[in-house]
This record gives structure tokens, C-alpha cells and sequence, in this order.
């Protein structure tokens, strides 16, 4: 069976790195499916989960990145996130206060709001509360 190297990395630290039938990731337009020998492609990514199926065996590999850049070579993937979190260290209850705390600021119709950071945290909030339902899911 062929297979991709995989490379996940943030500012703060390399997130995942091994290889993989495929990867599946959140494009600016839709999900991105990744396999072994695609055509090069570098674009942007939303924010959203990452979902690497390994090599070894089957198991998925769940990581959330808050956005970032997707890099493609027929043998190697590398997903360059502004923030990366593995799908186990996800903290359901910061998510949610986040969440609410973005909606609170959208609605505070003082001026003093910038509703463009709002709204990207808002998307954020959301999109890590998806992938903590996802890597939910795929445990049941």
C-alpha cells in the first residue's frame, strides 16, 4: 500500500509528524481529501480538524488547527496551522466559554467591538467544538 508523509506544525511546536494512507483537512472551499501521489497544491486552510488515517493499521489521528497554509507533494503533506491542538488535549469547557464570549462581543453594540476578531473567534470556538464532536464520534 502506498503512502504520505504527513507533517503538522504550529508556531509553538511540530504537532504530528508520520505517515498516512490519506489525510483529510478543511480548505478554504470544502474538505480537502489527500492521498499518496497527488498533484501539488499549496492553498489556505480554514479552521477545523485535521484527520490523518496512520499507516499502521488504520487508527485516525484527529488534530485542530485554528487555520493555516496546506503544502502537497505526491509524497509529503505538510499542514503549516497558526494554532495546532491534538484532538485528545481539546478542552470542550474553554471552547464553549470562548464561543459564548465571542457571541457576547458580536452583540455589544458599543463601537468599542472589533467584529472582525470577534468573528474569527467565533469560527474558532466553533470549529474546535465540531472537532471535539468528531473525535467523540469516531470513539463510539
Amino acid at each position: 500500500m502506498a503512502t504520505i508523509h504527513v507533517d503538522v506544525v504550529s508556531a509553538e511546536e511540530h504537532i504530528f509528524s508520520g505517515e498516512a494512507q490519506f489525510v483529510v483537512l478543511p480548505g478554504e472551499e470544502g474538505e480537502l481529501g489527500i492521498y499518496p501521489r497527488h498533484t501539488p497544491l499549496l492553498t489556505r486552510i480554514r479552521p477545523g480538524t485535521v484527520r490523518v488515517k496512520l499507516a499502521n493499521g488504520g487508527e485516525e489521528e484527529f488534530v485542530f488547527v485554528s487555520g493555516g497554509i496546506l503544502e502537497v507533494q505526491p509524497d509529503m503533506v505538510t499542514v503549516l496551522a497558526d494554532t495546532a491542538i491534538r484532538g485528545h488535549d481539546l478542552d470542550e469547557a474553554k471552547a464553549t466559554e470562548a464561543k459564548r464570549a465571542a457571541e457576547e462581543a458580536l452583540q455589544n453594540r458599543t463601537g468599542d467591538v472589533d467584529y472582525a476578531r470577534a468573528s474569527g473567534e467565533l469560527a474558532v470556538a466553533m470549529a474546535q467544538l465540531a472537532a471535539i464532536g468528531k473525535l467523540r464520534k469516531n470513539r463510539a
